[in-house]
């Protein structure tokens, strides 16, 4: 498998994506992931239940609670803990989903495409990717590759 071809397929297609274990804290690398998507038009969807509100979006407990259509469940949580939220993407239809390089619950359900990428990778993969950093005075870029 093409980790960069599929990457660049699923970030060029899909634009809403749910950002599991998304922290409100902007040192915590699924903060920043989750924001750099949003500066790039992406619709992001924090789910942590312990949040009310991250990067001014709604935050839900879980994926099944959230009421519009998701396309990529990007998941920010430990191997032992993923599993779970790769079968609740497949239980909502989701297209993607998206991992750390080494996370593997060996109790998930298969379907589903699934991409995986070092957490601290991620972010160059996505600049790389999705558009080069934007200066302030110019607009952020809406679509992808």
């Amino acid at each position: 498998m093409d980790y960069e071809d599929t990457a660049r397929r699923i970030l060029s297609t899909y634009r809403t994506w749910a950002v599991v274990g998304c922290s409100p804290r902007p040192t915590r690398a699924s903060h920043d992931v989750a924001a750099f998507l949003q500066q790039r038009g992406y619709r992001i969807i924090p789910i942590n239940p312990a949040a009310d509100e991250i990067l001014g979006e709604t935050a839900y407990p879980d994926l099944v609670s959230v009421p519009d259509p998701i396309e990529v469940v990007d998941i920010f949580r430990r191997s032992d803990r993923a599993g779970r939220h790769v079968d609740e993407a497949i239980a909502i239809g989701a297209k993607a989903v998206w991992m750390q390089l080494g996370v593997i619950d060996e109790g998930t359900s298969a379907g589903i495409i699934v991409l995986a990428a070092v957490t601290a990778a991620v972010s160059p993969i996505l600049f790389r990717l999705v558009a080069p950093p934007v200066s302030d005075d110019e607009p952020a870029s809406t679509t992808a590759p």
